[in-house]
């Protein structure tokens, strides 16, 4: 019923003559006849909960149908099984259902001439390619072209505060993944891989029931100075850090969760001086997250104290150079997608916090190696982040089971 509640909620926003079409991805090929696992499109699984490819909602305040792919029974003695066209109704809740190749003969039944319809294909102009549905999205825009009008920012803003139901998959995610970096902490030990510890991560997800929810960033040393490092196959050196950025999705909503700690147990002296300016700036920005604060509070406030830190210890001048330390935002917007949906900038102003959003803090310092800095910090790469919840009282972090204070990650690693 939630996706009922969310489809009448959509359509109060967009009028009476208002048509919503929102289709899903198709399969999509790894090589030859071998596809990726499949992941329905965020927006068609928010406002439908149907979790197949090749499928196409239509509903407007008249009615509610659903395109799907038909039952076959070769297929789906291969590839599983099907909902089918005859069980639709009765599970999704819609009107009537259709086979999915049907969708432009039945199409004209549910529009009219003063419909407005609101559209907008999967991903980032993925209609383009060959793919069935896809095929679909690119005539939906052709057919409705004069009469077409964007969906993603209406569904955007919905997404972007999050119900009861969306709070609990997103907390289950986030302990799923807090248990499974402390684990790796366990693990970890020179003379190791960085795959050895990625595999921590593959094995409690699957025995979670979930899956990544973006590829695991393992960096060990100078690796955790590439922000998007995803070879994960380095040898563990004694004295070096390790950066696991990794997080999973429960039902579809994400966590994403990074840790930064000592691969033999014990952090050096100028590896807990960089780590400390970064655990300041991160606890910092989520105290600053509450109800009418601006968004970009957090990342203000991680600014300026990675800034203070870094130029006490001689690492920087000036202001004017931390993005070469530190050179990305302290958080994003996180839901069905780990990069979710929701603008920050609203007239050119950053809007406010509201009860139900969540977002990471995530501020870092990446040290590349430098003559003008001193050798004992080269390669010294640390970024901690954490799931944060707007709370009408403030705040509450969805991934604070993950430990993150200095004596804490010792003390876990020397129960290993």
């Amino acid at each position: 019923m939630i996706h009922q509640k969310r489809r009448e909620e959509l359509l109060s926003m967009l009028g009476r003559d208002a048509v919503v079409i929102v289709s899903t991805n198709s399969e999509q090929k790894r090589n030859s006849d071998v596809t990726y696992p499949f992941r329905p499109d965020s927006n068609f699984w928010y406002l439908t909960g149907f979790t197949e490819p090749d499928a196409i909602a239509v509903f407007s305040k008249e009615s509610y149908v659903m395109f799907l792919r038909p039952k076959d029974e070769t297929k789906e003695i291969w590839n599983g099984i099907r909902l089918g066209v005859a069980l639709a109704p009765e599970t999704l809740l819609v009107d009537q259902a259709y086979d999915i190749d049907t969708f432009f003969d039945n199409i004209d039944s549910f529009t009219q001439k003063r419909s407005v319809i609101y559209f907008d294909a999967p991903g980032s102009g993925g209609w383009k390619d060959n793919s069935s549905t896809n095929i679909h999205n690119q005539r939906i825009h052709s057919l409705f072209e004069s009469s077409l009008k964007p969906l993603n920012p209406c569904i955007s803003e919905m997404r972007l505060i999050k119900d009861k139901e969306e709070v609990k998959n997103m907390q289950d995610a986030a302990d799923l993944a807090s248990e499974a970096h402390m684990s790796a902490m366990r693990v970890a030990s020179p003379g190791l891989y960085e795959h050895n510890v990625a595999s921590v991560f593959d094995s409690q997800f699957t025995n979670g029931n979930s899956e990544h929810s973006y590829p695991p960033i393992v960096a060990s040393g100078e690796n955790a100075c590439i922000l998007h490092y995803n070879e994960n196959n380095q040898e563990l050196q004694d004295g070096d850090l390790l950066l696991i950025d990794a997080g999973c999705e429960i039902n579809g909503y994400a966590s994403d969760i990074t840790r930064t700690f000592p691969i033999n147990g014990k952090f050096s002296e100028a590896q807990k001086e960089i780590y400390g300016i970064v655990l300041s700036a991160q606890k910092s920005a989520i105290d600053s997250i509450k109800p009418g604060v601006s968004c970009n509070k957090p990342h203000e406030t991680a600014c300026q104290i990675i800034t203070d830190g870094l130029i006490k210890l001689g690492i920087m001048k000036s202001p004017e150079d931390l993005t070469k330390f530190y050179m990305h935002g302290t958080g994003h917007w996180l839901g069905l997608d780990v990069h979710d949906v929701g603008v920050k900038l609203i007239n050119d102003e950053f809007r406010e916090f509201k009860s139900g959003m969540v977002t990471t803090v995530e501020p870092g310092i990446y040290i590349r190696r430098d003559d003008k800095i001193e050798s004992k910090y080269w390669g010294i790469g640390v970024r901690i982040e954490d799931d944060v919840l707007v709370t009408e009282a403030g705040n509450h972090v969805l991934s604070k089971k993950a430990v993150k204070d200095i004596d804490e990650i010792e003390y876990l690693m020397s129960q290993r």
